[in-house]
């Protein structure tokens, strides 16, 4: 037993040991789950969806309340220890988790709560996107939030957050209300339009940085039915594809969302893909869609009514559990003929089969939203690129990281130099302070009162100011 003791020692940052006494306090103190290595059901605990994180932490704190996340933060705070803190756990850096430190992890708490007179959704942190779409759907209304469905919404709504209505309805962070959050502190607190504003300013696109938001509550909107899917090209015709996608883009209305993709056909077929969703009323998006499903010669062309949820599951098998992932992205100027080539040609010699290159096109209602009036600052941003690097074998991995890295090298002529959060790897502090732009200064400021010592670093990290 007392063997047990030792080997179940926690080091906090400064790599002295917490006594097991203490951590015996804080077990019979907390209500939810408490995984240790060598506790039954830690390996399962500790793994995320991207195979490429591989992270031991010492204590995995699965919260069942917000009186849990008090004692867990409290914990970490006293004892010194390094904190990650777990949604969804679907960023792909794994900042969800550790080593070493503690887990504050909230994905048993995904209570959610419609009030449909009231068009207001009350969502626990730990919550997915398929999760909220589930009950919203009931009453006919949706939230404004990402395109895979085993998305967390904290980490989503956190970094801005953007999906199939993004142009209609503006970013996740734009249609929050208020946040209940527990701050570096271990106080829980209310940040809305009317009490800490600037705590709410921050946390509309300021990411995990200043506490762990134990629930939010969102605007929904009337969205039951769209009409939506994909219609592919074979690989030859895409740079075609991609200037038609430009124009067609450029003129959509706003109840339209399309994305153009390089990807590969379950089968291993090189192809280009629009994926699109039109949320208003169906007969006018036919209209909409009319040139898309006319252009070329497609090899499959799915585009028909659906469940809202259903369109929020059509990538879900894109980005399975288990895979290798390595993510590049940036903002681009605008969608060249020139920035087409490049990205084509480059894509053509992708790695992986199971890799895919995007460009989503914003715009809309997020567009419309000043700069300064939350802390996401891409409000002007149009075309997006993503790179997803996905493979099997871990011992291949330098091969595909390098592909991708070298395509966004080959693209840095076309970006414009700013970035989205929420698709950002391990990244640099020159990059992070480019996504928050021209509010980065005022987040320091407010890191600093919150979290002065940066107790939350775990995070794309704004540091407090001095």
């Amino acid at each position: 037993m007392e063997e047990n003791k030792t080997l179940s020692g926690l080091k906090n940052t400064k790599g002295i040991v917490v006594g097991h006494d203490r951590i015996e306090r804080f077990q019979a103190a907390f209500r939810g789950e408490v995984f240790r290595p060598g506790d039954s059901g830690y390996e399962t605990a500790r793994k995320i969806w991207n195979a490429s994180i591989d992270k031991h932490p010492g204590i995995i704190a699965r919260c069942s309340g917000v009186a849990d996340v008090v004692t867990a933060v409290n914990f970490a705070r006293e004892n010194e220890l390094l904190v990650a803190v777990r949604g969804g756990g679907h960023n792909v850096s794994g900042r969800a988790l550790c080593d070493g430190g503690i887990v504050i992890d909230l994905s048993g708490m995904k209570g959610i709560h419609v009030d449909a007179k009231a068009r207001i959704a009350r969502v626990q942190g730990g919550a997915t996107l398929g999760d909220v779409d589930r009950e919203t759907h009931v009453f006919g209304l949706a939230v404004p939030a990402g395109v895979i469905s085993k998305t967390g919404i904290a980490g989503l709504a956190l970094g801005g957050g953007v999906g199939w209505l993004v142009r209609k309805y503006g970013l996740t962070c734009d249609n929050v209300l208020s946040f209940d959050i527990v701050t570096a502190d271990g106080k829980p607190r209310v940040a809305s339009a009317n009490e800490n504003e600037d705590l709410f300013w921050a946390l509309r696109g300021g990411g995990g940085n200043f506490g762990v938001v134990t629930s939010f509550a969102f605007r929904v909107h009337p969205v039951s039915t769209v009409l939506g899917g994909l219609v592919i090209y074979p690989r030859d015709r895409a740079v075609e594809v991609f200037r038609f996608y430009r124009d067609f883009t450029q003129s959509a209305p706003e109840e339209l969302t399309a994305y153009c993709a390089l990807m590969y056909t379950p089968d291993g077929i090189p192809a280009v893909a629009v994926i699109a969703c039109y949320c208003g009323d169906l007969t006018e998006g036919e209209k909409v869609f009319k040139a898309l499903r006319a252009f070329g010669s497609p090899m499959l062309d799915e585009i028909q009514p659906m469940p809202f949820p259903q369109m929020q599951t059509l990538l879900d098998a894109a980005f399975p559990d288990g895979n290798q992932n390595y993510w590049k992205s940036t903002f681009l100027r605008e969608l060249s003929d020139d920035a087409i080539a490049v990205l084509v040609e480059h894509a053509n010699r992708a790695t992986s089969p199971l890799t895919g290159v995007t460009i989503e096109f914003y715009g809309g209602a997020a567009s419309r939203v000043g700069v300064s009036e939350s802390a996401f600052a891409q409000r002007q941003a149009r075309y997006d690129l993503v790179i997803v690097a996905q493979w099997v074998d871990p011992g291949e991995s330098q091969r595909h990281i390098g592909w991708a890295r070298g395509l966004a090298e080959a693209m840095r002529p076309f970006s414009s130099g700013a970035y989205f959060l929420n698709f950002l790897g391990e990244e640099g502090e020159d990059t992070i302070k480019a996504a928050y732009g021209p509010n980065y200064d005022r987040l320091m400021a407010v890191k600093k009162k919150y979290d002065p010592k940066n107790f939350f670093r775990l995070n794309q990290n704004i540091k407090p100011a001095v």
